[in-house]
Protein backbone atom coordinates (compact mmCIF):
# COMPACT_ATOMS: atom_id res chain seq x y z
CA UNK A 1 0.00 0.00 0.00
CA UNK A 2 1.32 3.43 -0.97
CA UNK A 3 0.90 6.05 1.75
CA UNK A 4 2.08 8.87 -0.54
CA UNK A 5 1.52 9.18 -4.29
CA UNK A 6 2.97 12.20 -6.09
CA UNK A 7 2.49 12.97 -9.78
CA UNK A 8 4.03 15.96 -11.54
CA UNK A 9 4.04 18.12 -8.40
CA UNK A 10 5.23 21.64 -9.20
CA UNK A 11 5.53 24.94 -7.34
CA UNK A 12 6.42 28.30 -8.85
CA UNK A 13 7.05 31.65 -7.22
CA UNK A 14 6.61 34.13 -10.03
CA UNK A 15 9.15 33.18 -12.69
CA UNK A 16 11.09 30.94 -10.32
CA UNK A 17 10.32 27.20 -10.20
CA UNK A 18 11.09 25.81 -6.76
CA UNK A 19 9.79 22.28 -7.45
CA UNK A 20 9.56 21.05 -11.03
CA UNK A 21 7.22 18.15 -11.90
CA UNK A 22 8.41 15.62 -9.33
CA UNK A 23 6.78 12.18 -9.11
CA UNK A 24 7.28 9.34 -6.62
CA UNK A 25 5.47 6.94 -4.29
CA UNK A 26 6.18 5.98 -0.66
CA UNK A 27 5.10 2.62 0.70
CA UNK A 28 3.60 2.04 4.13
CA UNK A 29 6.05 1.64 6.99
CA UNK A 30 9.10 2.82 5.06
CA UNK A 31 11.56 5.70 5.46
CA UNK A 32 11.78 7.82 2.32
CA UNK A 33 14.68 10.25 2.06
CA UNK A 34 14.99 13.57 0.24
CA UNK A 35 18.60 14.52 -0.45
CA UNK A 36 19.62 17.71 -2.19
CA UNK A 37 21.79 20.83 -2.08
CA UNK A 38 20.53 23.94 -0.31
CA UNK A 39 17.66 25.49 -2.24
CA UNK A 40 17.03 22.35 -4.30
CA UNK A 41 13.32 22.24 -3.37
CA UNK A 42 13.19 19.69 -0.54
CA UNK A 43 11.40 21.83 2.03
CA UNK A 44 9.02 23.27 -0.58
CA UNK A 45 8.02 19.75 -1.57
CA UNK A 46 7.40 18.84 2.09
CA UNK A 47 5.26 21.96 2.62
CA UNK A 48 3.08 21.04 -0.34
CA UNK A 49 2.57 17.49 0.92
CA UNK A 50 1.68 18.88 4.36
CA UNK A 51 -0.90 21.25 2.78
CA UNK A 52 1.02 24.34 3.93
CA UNK A 53 1.63 25.40 0.35
CA UNK A 54 -0.65 24.96 -2.67
CA UNK A 55 0.95 23.35 -5.77
CA UNK A 56 1.10 25.29 -9.01
CA UNK A 57 0.64 22.05 -10.96
CA UNK A 58 0.40 18.34 -10.41
CA UNK A 59 -1.28 16.24 -7.75
CA UNK A 60 -0.53 14.24 -4.64
CA UNK A 61 -2.38 11.97 -2.26
CA UNK A 62 -1.27 11.38 1.33
CA UNK A 63 -2.83 8.42 3.17
CA UNK A 64 -5.26 8.27 0.26
CA UNK A 65 -6.41 11.90 0.57
CA UNK A 66 -5.95 14.65 -2.00
CA UNK A 67 -3.66 17.42 -0.70
CA UNK A 68 -5.81 20.10 -2.37
CA UNK A 69 -9.38 18.82 -2.09
CA UNK A 70 -9.09 17.00 1.24
CA UNK A 71 -6.66 19.08 3.26
CA UNK A 72 -8.35 18.52 6.63
CA UNK A 73 -8.18 14.74 6.20
CA UNK A 74 -4.52 14.93 5.20
CA UNK A 75 -3.72 16.95 8.35
CA UNK A 76 -5.50 14.47 10.59
CA UNK A 77 -3.17 11.72 9.41
CA UNK A 78 0.21 13.44 9.32
CA UNK A 79 2.74 14.90 11.73
CA UNK A 80 5.36 17.50 10.84
CA UNK A 81 8.70 18.21 12.49
CA UNK A 82 9.75 21.36 10.64
CA UNK A 83 13.31 22.63 10.45
CA UNK A 84 12.36 25.35 12.95
CA UNK A 85 11.45 24.12 16.42
CA UNK A 86 7.85 25.03 17.24
CA UNK A 87 7.65 25.37 21.02
CA UNK A 88 7.02 28.06 23.66
CA UNK A 89 10.06 28.66 25.85
CA UNK A 90 8.07 29.96 28.85
CA UNK A 91 5.98 26.79 29.08
CA UNK A 92 7.12 23.46 30.47
CA UNK A 93 7.50 20.43 28.23
CA UNK A 94 4.19 19.07 29.52
CA UNK A 95 2.41 22.41 29.08
CA UNK A 96 3.67 22.74 25.51
CA UNK A 97 2.43 19.30 24.56
CA UNK A 98 -0.88 19.81 26.31
CA UNK A 99 -1.39 23.10 24.45
CA UNK A 100 -0.71 21.56 21.06
CA UNK A 101 -2.95 18.62 21.89
CA UNK A 102 -5.82 21.02 22.58
CA UNK A 103 -5.09 22.97 19.39
CA UNK A 104 -5.54 19.69 17.56
CA UNK A 105 -8.88 19.12 19.33
CA UNK A 106 -7.69 15.95 21.03
CA UNK A 107 -9.62 14.67 24.08
CA UNK A 108 -7.91 15.43 27.41
CA UNK A 109 -7.43 11.77 28.26
CA UNK A 110 -5.81 11.09 24.89
CA UNK A 111 -3.51 14.08 25.39
CA UNK A 112 -2.43 12.83 28.80
CA UNK A 113 -1.77 9.32 27.52
CA UNK A 114 0.14 10.61 24.50
CA UNK A 115 2.31 12.91 26.64
CA UNK A 116 3.17 10.05 29.01
CA UNK A 117 3.96 7.74 26.08
CA UNK A 118 6.15 10.01 23.98
CA UNK A 119 8.02 11.69 26.82
CA UNK A 120 8.91 8.25 28.10
CA UNK A 121 10.00 6.90 24.74
CA UNK A 122 12.05 10.00 23.96
CA UNK A 123 13.75 9.89 27.40
CA UNK A 124 12.30 13.25 28.46
CA UNK A 125 10.01 12.12 31.29
CA UNK A 126 12.29 13.56 33.97
CA UNK A 127 12.06 16.99 32.34
CA UNK A 128 8.30 17.26 31.84
CA UNK A 129 7.87 19.98 34.53
CA UNK A 130 10.83 22.07 33.33
CA UNK A 131 10.47 25.13 31.10
CA UNK A 132 11.49 24.47 27.50
CA UNK A 133 13.55 27.67 27.47
CA UNK A 134 16.07 25.98 29.79
CA UNK A 135 16.54 23.00 27.44
CA UNK A 136 19.43 22.29 25.08
CA UNK A 137 18.72 22.18 21.35
CA UNK A 138 18.64 18.37 21.43
CA UNK A 139 16.12 18.31 24.29
CA UNK A 140 13.91 20.83 22.50
CA UNK A 141 14.00 18.74 19.35
CA UNK A 142 12.86 15.64 21.22
CA UNK A 143 9.89 17.60 22.60
CA UNK A 144 9.28 18.89 19.07
CA UNK A 145 9.13 15.31 17.81
CA UNK A 146 6.74 14.37 20.62
CA UNK A 147 4.51 17.32 19.61
CA UNK A 148 4.23 15.94 16.07
CA UNK A 149 3.27 12.48 17.36
CA UNK A 150 0.54 13.44 19.86
CA UNK A 151 -2.28 12.32 17.57
CA UNK A 152 -0.44 9.14 16.42
CA UNK A 153 -0.11 10.06 12.72
CA UNK A 154 0.19 7.54 9.91
CA UNK A 155 2.86 9.62 8.16
CA UNK A 156 5.57 11.66 9.87
CA UNK A 157 7.46 14.36 7.94
CA UNK A 158 10.91 15.20 9.33
CA UNK A 159 12.64 18.24 7.82
CA UNK A 160 16.33 17.91 8.76
CA UNK A 161 15.51 16.59 12.26
CA UNK A 162 19.13 16.22 13.43
CA UNK A 163 20.52 19.50 12.09
CA UNK A 164 22.91 20.99 14.66
CA UNK A 165 22.45 18.21 17.22
CA UNK A 166 25.20 16.47 19.15
CA UNK A 167 26.14 12.88 18.18
CA UNK A 168 24.37 11.32 21.18
CA UNK A 169 21.05 13.04 20.45
CA UNK A 170 21.41 12.32 16.73
CA UNK A 171 21.92 8.63 17.49
CA UNK A 172 18.89 8.60 19.81
CA UNK A 173 16.67 10.17 17.15
CA UNK A 174 17.93 7.71 14.54
CA UNK A 175 17.05 4.81 16.82
CA UNK A 176 13.64 6.33 17.47
CA UNK A 177 12.94 6.76 13.75
CA UNK A 178 13.72 3.09 13.15
CA UNK A 179 11.40 2.14 16.03
CA UNK A 180 8.57 4.17 14.48
CA UNK A 181 9.19 2.52 11.12
CA UNK A 182 8.99 -0.89 12.79
CA UNK A 183 5.58 0.10 14.18
CA UNK A 184 4.26 0.84 10.70
CA UNK A 185 4.59 4.63 10.64
CA UNK A 186 5.69 5.99 7.27
CA UNK A 187 8.44 8.60 7.45
CA UNK A 188 9.57 11.20 4.94
CA UNK A 189 12.97 12.62 5.85
CA UNK A 190 14.96 15.51 4.38
CA UNK A 191 18.64 15.62 5.23
CA UNK A 192 22.10 16.74 4.15
CA UNK A 193 23.69 13.92 6.13
CA UNK A 194 24.69 11.12 3.76
CA UNK A 195 25.28 8.63 6.57
CA UNK A 196 21.87 9.45 8.01
CA UNK A 197 20.21 8.86 4.65
CA UNK A 198 22.04 5.60 4.05
CA UNK A 199 21.38 4.32 7.57
CA UNK A 200 17.68 5.14 7.76
CA UNK A 201 16.16 5.25 4.28
CA UNK A 202 14.89 2.36 2.21
CA UNK A 203 14.45 4.68 -0.76
CA UNK A 204 16.17 7.98 -1.57
CA UNK A 205 15.25 10.75 -3.99
CA UNK A 206 18.09 13.11 -4.90
CA UNK A 207 16.58 16.46 -5.85
CA UNK A 208 18.65 19.11 -7.59
CA UNK A 209 17.59 22.41 -9.14
CA UNK A 210 13.93 21.59 -8.41
CA UNK A 211 13.92 18.20 -10.16
CA UNK A 212 14.35 14.63 -8.94
CA UNK A 213 17.56 13.55 -10.67
CA UNK A 214 17.86 10.09 -9.08
CA UNK A 215 15.42 7.85 -7.20
CA UNK A 216 16.17 4.36 -5.92
CA UNK A 217 17.52 2.29 -3.04
CA UNK A 218 20.97 3.17 -1.69
CA UNK A 219 22.39 -0.02 -3.21
CA UNK A 220 21.10 0.81 -6.68
CA UNK A 221 22.07 4.47 -6.42
CA UNK A 222 25.67 3.46 -5.79
CA UNK A 223 25.61 1.57 -9.08
CA UNK A 224 25.10 4.91 -10.85
CA UNK A 225 28.84 5.50 -10.53
CA UNK A 226 29.49 2.74 -13.04
CA UNK A 227 27.56 -0.48 -12.54
CA UNK A 228 27.68 -3.42 -10.20
CA UNK A 229 31.46 -3.72 -9.93
CA UNK A 230 32.42 -0.10 -9.35
CA UNK A 231 35.29 0.29 -6.89
CA UNK A 232 36.59 3.47 -5.29
CA UNK A 233 40.36 3.67 -4.77
CA UNK A 234 41.79 6.18 -2.32
CA UNK A 235 45.34 6.85 -3.49
CA UNK A 236 47.91 8.97 -1.65
CA UNK A 237 50.43 10.27 -4.20
CA UNK A 238 53.54 12.25 -3.30
CA UNK A 239 53.94 14.23 -6.53
CA UNK A 240 50.47 14.33 -8.05
CA UNK A 241 49.79 17.15 -10.53
CA UNK A 242 47.13 18.41 -12.95
CA UNK A 243 48.54 16.66 -16.08
CA UNK A 244 48.33 13.34 -14.19
CA UNK A 245 44.73 14.14 -13.23
CA UNK A 246 43.81 14.83 -16.87
CA UNK A 247 45.51 11.66 -18.06
CA UNK A 248 43.70 9.50 -15.51
CA UNK A 249 40.34 11.03 -16.47
CA UNK A 250 40.97 10.05 -20.09
CA UNK A 251 41.45 6.34 -19.29
CA UNK A 252 38.53 4.16 -20.41
CA UNK A 253 38.78 1.92 -17.33
CA UNK A 254 38.21 4.88 -14.98
CA UNK A 255 34.69 6.17 -14.37
CA UNK A 256 35.75 9.35 -12.58
CA UNK A 257 38.63 10.94 -10.68
CA UNK A 258 38.34 13.49 -7.90
CA UNK A 259 41.09 15.22 -5.99
CA UNK A 260 40.50 15.10 -2.21
CA UNK A 261 43.47 17.30 -1.26
CA UNK A 262 47.07 17.95 -2.32
CA UNK A 263 48.14 14.34 -1.94
CA UNK A 264 44.96 12.25 -2.13
CA UNK A 265 42.91 11.18 -5.13
CA UNK A 266 39.69 9.14 -5.31
CA UNK A 267 39.50 7.00 -8.42
CA UNK A 268 36.24 5.29 -9.40
CA UNK A 269 37.09 2.23 -11.48
CA UNK A 270 34.70 0.24 -13.64
CA UNK A 271 35.59 -3.00 -11.85
CA UNK A 272 38.20 -4.43 -9.50
CA UNK A 273 40.17 -6.01 -12.38
CA UNK A 274 41.25 -2.53 -13.46
CA UNK A 275 43.18 -1.70 -10.29
CA UNK A 276 46.49 -3.17 -11.49
CA UNK A 277 46.47 -1.36 -14.88
CA UNK A 278 45.66 1.91 -13.08
CA UNK A 279 48.63 1.48 -10.74
CA UNK A 280 50.82 0.70 -13.76
CA UNK A 281 49.60 3.87 -15.45
CA UNK A 282 50.39 5.90 -12.33
CA UNK A 283 53.88 4.40 -12.23
CA UNK A 284 54.41 5.26 -15.91
CA UNK A 285 53.43 8.85 -15.14
CA UNK A 286 56.18 8.98 -12.54
CA UNK A 287 53.77 9.13 -9.62
CA UNK A 288 55.15 7.97 -6.28
CA UNK A 289 52.22 6.09 -4.72
CA UNK A 290 52.46 6.08 -0.93
CA UNK A 291 49.32 4.08 -0.08
CA UNK A 292 46.20 2.61 -1.65
CA UNK A 293 42.87 1.76 -0.03
CA UNK A 294 40.07 0.10 -1.97
CA UNK A 295 36.60 1.03 -0.68
CA UNK A 296 33.00 0.82 -1.80
CA UNK A 297 31.26 3.96 -3.12
CA UNK A 298 29.46 6.02 -0.46
CA UNK A 299 26.26 8.03 -0.73
CA UNK A 300 28.44 11.15 -0.70
CA UNK A 301 30.21 9.84 -3.81
CA UNK A 302 26.83 9.27 -5.45
CA UNK A 303 25.48 12.65 -4.37
CA UNK A 304 28.45 14.57 -5.78
CA UNK A 305 28.38 12.43 -8.93
CA UNK A 306 24.71 13.29 -9.55
CA UNK A 307 24.58 16.93 -8.40
CA UNK A 308 28.14 18.08 -9.08
CA UNK A 309 30.58 19.94 -6.86
CA UNK A 310 29.49 23.50 -7.53
CA UNK A 311 28.54 25.45 -4.40
CA UNK A 312 25.02 26.85 -4.88
CA UNK A 313 25.55 30.35 -3.50
CA UNK A 314 22.79 32.28 -5.22
CA UNK A 315 19.51 33.93 -4.31
CA UNK A 316 16.50 33.26 -6.50
CA UNK A 317 14.41 36.25 -7.49
CA UNK A 318 10.78 36.63 -6.45
CA UNK A 319 10.88 33.88 -3.81
CA UNK A 320 9.34 34.96 -0.49
CA UNK A 321 10.93 34.04 2.78
CA UNK A 322 9.06 31.89 5.31
CA UNK A 323 7.88 35.08 6.99
CA UNK A 324 6.79 36.60 3.68
CA UNK A 325 3.25 37.35 2.62
CA UNK A 326 2.75 34.09 0.77
CA UNK A 327 3.14 32.10 3.99
CA UNK A 328 0.81 34.11 6.19
CA UNK A 329 -2.33 32.32 7.19
CA UNK A 330 -1.02 28.92 6.17
CA UNK A 331 -3.16 26.08 7.47
CA UNK A 332 -1.77 24.40 10.56
CA UNK A 333 -0.71 20.79 10.46
CA UNK A 334 -2.04 18.38 13.01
Amino acid sequence: MNMIEVEGLTRRFGDFTAVDHISFTVGKGTVFGFLGPNGAGKSTAIRMLCTLLRPSEGSARVVGFDIIKEQDEVRRHIGLVAEKIILYDQLTAEENLSLFGRLNNLPEEQIKQAIDKWLGRLHMEAWRKHRVGTFSTGMKQRINVARALLHHPDVLFLDEPTLGLDPQTTHAIHEFILELKGEGITIVLTTHDMVEAETLCQQIAIIDQAKIVALDTTTNLKKLLSGDNTTVIDVEIANFNEPMLSQLKSMESIASVTRSDTYRVRIHTRNTDNIAPILSALSAMGASVRAINTVLPTMEDVFLHVTGREIRDKVAANVPSVGGHRWRGASRVR
